[in-house]
C-alpha cells in the first residue's frame, strides 16, 4: 500500500474511533500530518501530530488511538 492510501486509512480510522466527536486533520505533508479531536460545541480536545512509521502499523496506530482516549476521558 503506497503512502497516500495509508494516510488515508490512518485518517478513515481516527474519524472513526472518535465519533461522534468530530477528528480534524490538519498540515498534512509526506511526513505525517495532525489530528485534532474536537467536541459537539468546538472546543478542541485533544491533538497530536503523527508520522509515517506511526500510522502504517495497525498496532502503533491503535496505540495511538487507546492513549488519546485516555487523555480525553481524564
Amino acid at each position: 500500500m503506497n503512502i497516500q492510501a495509508q494516510a488515508q486509512n490512518a485518517m478513515h480510522a481516527l474519524s472513526a474511533a472518535f465519533a461522534p466527536m468530530s477528528c480534524v486533520i490538519d498540515a498534512p505533508s509526506k511526513r505525517g500530518f495532525s489530528f485534532i479531536v474536537v467536541n459537539e460545541h468546538g472546543v478542541a480536545k485533544h491533538t497530536r501530530r503523527i508520522y509515517r512509521d506511526e500510522y502504517s502499523s495497525p498496532s502503533r496506530l491503535q496505540a495511538i488511538i487507546d492513549s488519546t482516549r485516555l487523555a480525553i476521558a481524564g
